[in-house]
């Protein structure tokens, strides 16, 4: 949510900020929300002013022995027109805050122009595209060992959804341990466990509801829960409503889960195999930060997803997002772009955003400045380190045979008993 005092002291900067994202702000219902909450508050506080003089009239009457009927009788009217503004004050804060709500985030000045994915700029490459002849996609390698079985999720739960055997099965596992294993002991951040269904509040909080409610599964039941699109939104969360003393940050969390998303807005895109799924594995990176380090943490933890594929020896490209391109509550975001041989073209495989105080806001996530004394949003970030599901399908896609095996990273063969390559059935 944005600093609704950034809105009322540079107006004209925050919608020319929006207008590069290609949002029309409603200037005209902002400025007339503004009008009438200036007004009620004069009235209120005009109001409360003259009741509380009157108060004091009163006891002075009483001390001195006179009737005080007519001035009680003027206070109490007077609570009452306190009390209506009061209400009418409250409505407008609601109103203000639900306008608020539909706001994407103020982008970084560094953020490049443009409308759409064609825009983004590279910042740099890593590793050595392989040379292979007829490269298979992942889903015809994966068939071919036997170990994709798209036909039997579908009779399960319909399409978009994989079943893994075998060898193939244990890499992913493979996958996840090794990237846990990673973050936590040499990046430096500690491990959660956390719930795979998250409330409206939670939700709102990470930005997901109400704009996004249409990519979320949600939950039959008495309370209303929603299946997480990420462990972003229960990892962020653990700081709502809360006030963080200064030594205590940056925090940096990491955690496993299973990710569920509807996919309403990518109606035939990627339909074929794993790419793009309702369920998928990923590792997902959270830092909490003070807003003077949320920069130089982006560009960390954007490196610590890197160093995933460079471990896994997997070429890739890292992209700055655009303006037209970029998320609704980042401020910047670097996408890291894996090379697939069975599509000929980088796709991404990690997103790494810098949400600055935008989430926070949202949450009531609040950190004591020890400059003043006082609690300030904190920032956010957060990226994936990395989807499982697509480290797969590149190792699939990049250390593909001839014969039809697949050869196993190095850095998983601890992790996988030594197992060397993926054989096919025989």
């Amino acid at each position: 949510m944005l600093d609704v005092k950034k809105l009322r002291n540079d107006l004209d900067g925050v919608v020319r900020n929006l207008a590069r994202r290609g949002y029309e702000f409603d200037r005209g219902a902002f400025e007339q929300l503004e009008a009438e909450r200036k007004k009620v508050q004069v009235e209120v506080e005009t109001a409360r002013q003259k009741r509380n003089e009157g108060s004091k009239a009163i006891g002075r009457a009483k001390a001195a022995g006179q009737d005080a009927a007519t001035l009680m009788r003027e206070v109490g009217e007077l609570a009452e027109t306190l009390a209506a503004g009061e209400a009418r004050l409250a409505n407008v804060a609601r109103e203000l805050d639900d306008l608020l709500a539909g706001i994407p985030n103020l982008m970084h000045e560094s953020v490049p122009a443009g409308a759409g994915e064609s825009a983004n700029v590279e910042v740099r490459r890593w590793g050595t595209v392989r040379a292979l002849e007829n490269a298979r996609d992942h889903v015809d390698v994966g068939e071919g060992l036997g170990m994709i079985d798209l036909e039997g999720a579908a009779k399960v739960a319909g399409s978009r959804f994989v079943v893994l055997r075998g060898a193939l099965a244990r890499l992913q596992r493979a996958l996840i341990q090794f990237m846990l294993d990673l973050h936590t002991k040499e990046h430096g951040y500690t491990e959660a466990y956390v719930p795979y269904l998250a409330n409206e509040r939670a939700l709102f909080g990470t930005s997901n509801l109400p704009k996004f409610e249409h990519d979320l599964f949600a939950v039959a039941g008495e309370t209303r829960f929603f299946l997480i699109p990420t462990a972003e939104v229960p990892l962020t969360n653990l700081v709502r409503e809360s006030i963080i003393e200064a030594d205590r940050l940056p925090i940096k969390l990491v955690a496993h889960t299973p990710c569920f998303r509807s996919e309403a807005g990518s109606y035939g895109k990627d339909t074929r195999g794993m790419f793009r799924q309702h369920q998928f594995e990923k590792v997902e990176l959270v830092q909490i930060v003070r807003p003077e380090d949320s920069y130089s943490a982006l560009e960390a933890l954007t490196g610590h997803a890197e160093i995933v594929l460079q471990r896994l020896e997997l070429p890739y490209r890292v992209m700055t997002l655009c303006a037209g391109d970029i998320g609704f509550g980042s401020a910047k975001t670097y996408d890291i772009e894996v090379w697939l041989p069975g599509q000929r073209a980088y796709r991404e495989i990690s997103s790494c955003s810098n949400f600055e105080g935008f989430q926070a806001r949202r949450m009531q996530a609040r950190w004591r400045n020890p400059a003043t004394g006082k609690p300030e949003p904190v920032h956010t970030l957060n990226g994936s380190g990395v989807a499982a599901g697509r480290a797969l399908i590149a190792i699939l896609e990049n250390y593909q045979q001839p014969d039809g095996s697949v050869r196993v990273p190095a850095a998983l063969h601890p992790y996988m008993g030594g197992l060397a390559a993926l054989e096919p059935a025989k």
